[in-house]
């Protein structure tokens, strides 16, 4: 226990002189050990740390004995100790109560996680809270229903937690959060206009029969995959051929699809994957 707390109180003390023979009056000893003279004389009234000399005029000063002490205290409260278990603390320690220590570190050890976890939620919300101020959706509810419906409103914490989760540690991901950060409402509209139209021609090319891995399909994933890289992040054909998949293997996005018109869903990733195929 010694020398764990001499190695943090170096850690957190400039290095000073040792006191002279005859001792530091309250001012420089306060000095020495980083503290104030108001706490030298609460810890004196609290039976804490006494000043164990005196000058030849009769001044109390504090020994190199007591520095060391003083440095203890200031180290167990940085570790975050309460006066009280200070004091018992040091008192273990002075009769050898190894037991007794270990008792108090174990307890403020927990009492540490305790506030880690605390502080780690929050960290959370206020991280949360930040995302809200920079989030490329700069909406009002109404607006975020009128543009992506009741549907993607309702889940949409869900779905960006979601994508943190599988793609947060990809360029990628960085990449459309930093261009998404900017965009304003006008920017929204354009960007879903940019996506109904190329749904539309999907749609109209599923209905005249034309086939799903054809050049004029192809055509349009091709269209679809140069808007992603525009708007979003760079997305190389394979990337593509990626999210073809995910369309009919993610129910959500699915929906999505053949809410427009039955067996879109499909359509459009064998499009993707067809147009990615050739590339």
């Amino acid at each position: 226990m010694r020398s764990t707390m001499a190695d943090v109180s170096g850690a957190q003390h400039e290095h000073v002189d040792p006191a002279p023979d005859d001792g530091l009056t309250v001012g420089p000893a306060a000095r020495v050990v980083g503290t104030t003279v108001r706490a030298l004389h609460h810890y004196d009234a609290i039976g804490l740390v006494h000043p164990g000399g005196r000058t030849p005029a009769g001044y109390r000063v504090y020994l190199e004995a007591d520095l060391d002490r003083l440095r203890r205290v200031l180290v167990l409260r940085e570790l975050g100790f309460p006066l009280q278990d200070v004091a018992t603390l040091l008192a273990a320690r002075d009769d050898g109560d190894e037991d007794g220590v270990l008792r108090l570190v174990t307890d403020q050890l927990a009492a540490v996680d305790a506030r880690i976890d605390r502080l780690q939620q929050v960290r959370a919300a206020l991280t949360r809270e930040r995302e809200a101020h920079v989030s490329g959706v700069r909406l009002t509810q109404d607006e975020k229903r009128e543009l992506f419906g009741t549907t993607w409103v309702e889940n949409e914490e869900d779905y960006a937690r979601e994508a943190e989760e599988r793609w947060g540690a990809t360029d990628a991901w960085r990449t459309s959060r930093e261009r998404t950060s900017r965009y304003t409402k006008a920017d929204w509209e354009q960007v879903k206009a940019e996506a109904d139209g190329i749904n539309a021609r999907f749609v109209a090319l599923m209905a005249a029969g034309e086939p799903a891995d054809g050049e004029a399909a192809r055509a349009v994933a091709e269209e679809h995959r140069q808007h992603i890289g525009r708007r979003f992040y760079d997305c190389p054909p394979e990337m593509h051929a990626g999210l073809g998949r995910m369309y009919v293997a993610d129910e959500r996005f699915t929906a999505t699809y053949e809410a427009l018109a039955p067996g879109l869903a499909q359509y459009v990733s064998t499009a993707l994957q067809a147009n990615a195929a050739g590339r």
